[in-house]
Formats: C-alpha cells, sequence, structure tokens
C-alpha cells in the first residue's frame, strides 16, 4: 500500500525543479524563519488547527523535521509528531508549508515523500497521518480513510483526512483517540 513517486509521474518542470532542491534537518536557528512562514502561511487560525493541537500535545520528533533548500535558501519546512491510534504507532505529518514566493518548485512534494519515507523507515511506525489536499497528496501516495473513526482534538475537514499505512489492516485499525506514541521512538 505505501506508494512512492517516480518522476516520470510529474511535469518536466516540476521534476527539473526537484532536482535542484536539497534537503537537511531542521535546526533551531531555523526556529524563527519557521515561525514566521506559518505566521504568514496559516495566520492566527493556525493555533486553532488540528495539526497544531497535537503537535502542541504530543511534541515533535526532530529527527523528522526537515527543511528544504533551493541554492542555499530555505524554501520549505515539515514536521512529524509521534501518535498512536489504537496500539498503532504511527505519524501526523504537518505542518507541510512552503515559502508562498518559492511555491511550484516542487519542495513541498518532496519535502512529504522524503519525511513519509523517513517516518515508514522507524521501527514500530505503522502509518503516516495527515490532513490535507486530496488532489496535493493523494498523487504522492496518500488515500482518504474513515475519518470519522478517528478522534481530532479539533474540527477536521472528513473529505482532508489521509494516510500512507502498510498494510490494509493498519488502515481498517485507524480508529479511536489519537494518543501518545507506545514504548520508545
Amino acid at each position: 500500500m505505501t506508494h512512492t513517486l517516480s518522476a516520470s509521474q510529474l511535469s518536466p518542470q516540476l521534476a527539473q525543479n526537484m532536482h535542484q532542491l536539497d534537503i537537511r534537518h531542521e535546526t533551531a536557528a531555523d526556529a524563527d524563519w519557521v515561525e514566521h512562514l506559518h505566521q504568514i502561511c496559516f495566520g492566527p487560525g493556525r493555533f486553532a488547527r488540528a495539526a497544531f493541537r497535537i503537535r502542541e500535545r504530543f511534541g515533535v520528533d526532530e529527527n523528522l523535521s526537515f527543511v528544504a533548500e533551493h541554492e542555499g535558501v530555505s524554501v520549505a519546512n515539515v514536521k512529524m509528531s509521534p501518535i498512536n491510534l489504537s496500539g498503532m504507532n504511527g505519524y501526523l505529518l504537518g505542518p507541510l508549508v512552503t515559502d508562498p514566493h518559492r511555491r511550484r518548485m516542487g519542495a513541498g512534494r518532496l519535502l512529504t515523500l522524503h519525511v513519509t519515507q523517513k517516518a515508514l523507515e522507524q521501527p514500530g511506525c505503522k502509518f503516516v497521518l495527515l490532513v490535507g489536499d486530496r488532489a496535493y497528496y493523494e498523487p504522492l501516495g496518500f488515500e482518504p480513510i474513515s475519518p470519522q473513526k478517528i478522534d481530532f482534538p479539533a474540527p477536521v475537514d472528513p473529505m482532508r483526512v489521509l494516510a500512507v499505512v502498510k498494510s490494509a489492516k493498519v488502515k481498517k485499525g485507524l480508529t479511536g483517540p489519537i494518543s501518545f506514541w507506545s514504548g520508545d521512538k
């Protein structure tokens, strides 16, 4: 069920742009830039979003926080929060944020593919969950799930709840309240 995106599925321009991007771990030096980017892209409403509340409650896996750069300039950021649903460990992707002046380069897609792959490689990780635009995330391997079964800490549009899972059994099991990752990461 996991899916990878090949360059043949992208427009030639987007594929070329993605090859000009570098990915690195987020550092403490990025904090002000990331916060400013969140403010610009999401505004004050970001504090009420489900991803923000989950990140605030469950934290972020610093090993899965990345920045995309183009010619040494930071252009996008992604974070992952370790969570548990029905006894299964996974991650909530988000937020994914791109500098509005540097969109359409493929940085968000590249970060999504990179962080999802890295998350699924973590011992015990069964899924990556997100709340986002289907047209954007479905080509990256995310599939709709039954969102009414998951208790989010804030309202979410049920049509925007998507996941990449390791098996059909995992997909069916994504139910209940979001809780803390079980065991060691």
